[in-house]
């Protein structure tokens, strides 16, 4: 009887070794079968071949029937008679007010320095009307840093000032300072933020007296006199109002005794009145 026991230094099974094919022809099975196909039946084709078939055949038919068809006109234009339009190009007489010339305003867009109010007869010029940048604009408050923040915050766009003299007693000096009311009416927040300080202590101390014609605009006389060792009292008035996108602002100052109310409030309401 042979023994079953395999002799010593017999190899093994290999074990990617593929079994012998089959004698009667047919091919044997791989050990990890493959992911079978998907087959398509001859019943899947003939569905498929007959869409296709009538997309084309509808599309044919489609442009067939329009192509017969007269072309329908088209609507009538709103206005039948349109002028040619009108627009140049641009040259050496070209201005920013020529191109804005549908939406521009000769008092908001003009030269700010003319709606400056102008110095009365016999009083001495301090400063002609001109322009001020932001810095300069900022450096006229108490704290420069906080207004030069605030002031791009608003859409600052430009200022202009004037200042004279009456008899080395009266000091006058009038600010006009446009903001970009695109978004919102910063000049008019602004004159009520100024406005909101007045009352306080070392400043007017009162509520002031409105400006006639005006909307949320003020006039205040301060109290007390700014005092300091080795000078006169130095009185103080301010006005404030906006209009139109600019803010204004009259500071009056009198050495020699209190302010004028009613001085005051006839320069306010005339600078208001420019605007």
């Amino acid at each position: 009887m042979s023994s079953t026991q395999e002799p010593p230094g017999t190899p093994g099974p290999d074990p990617e070794a593929r079994p012998a094919p089959d004698p009667s022809g047919a091919e044997a099975p791989d050990i990890l079968p493959a992911r079978p196909r998907r087959r398509r039946g001859r019943t899947t084709l003939i569905v498929a071949g007959a869409a296709v078939l009538g997309v084309l055949a509808g599309t044919v038919t489609g442009y067939a029937v329009q192509y017969q068809r007269q072309p329908t006109p088209s609507a009538p234009l709103a206005q039948r008679d349109l002028p040619e339009s009108k627009t140049a190009p641009a040259d050496n007489r070209t201005t920013a007010r020529s191109i804005s010339v549908n939406r521009w305003s000769e008092k908001t867009d003009g030269d700010l320095r003319h709606l400056l109010l102008p110095k009365p007869d016999g009083a001495k010029t301090e400063e002609q009307p001109g322009w001020q940048d932001l810095l300069t604009t900022a450096a006229g408050y108490e704290h420069p840093l906080p207004a030069f923040v605030h002031f791009l915050d608003d859409g600052f766009r430009r200022s202009a000032t004037t200042s004279w003299s009456q008899d080395d007693h009266v000091y006058v000096t009038v600010v006009l300072t446009q903001f970009r009311d695109d978004t919102a009416v910063k000049s008019k927040s602004f004159n009520l933020e100024q406005q909101k300080y007045m009352p306080a202590e070392g400043r007017a101390g009162n509520y002031g007296k409105p400006i006639p014609g005006s909307v949320d605009g003020h006039t205040y006389v301060f109290d007390k006199p700014h005092t300091k060792p080795g000078y006169e009292p130095l009185y103080e008035g301010r006005a404030f109002a906006w209009r139109d996108g600019t803010f204004m602002e009259v500071l009056y100052e009198n050495n020699s005794g209190p302010v004028s109310e009613s001085a005051l409030q006839a320069l306010a309401k005339q600078q208001l009145e420019r605007l």
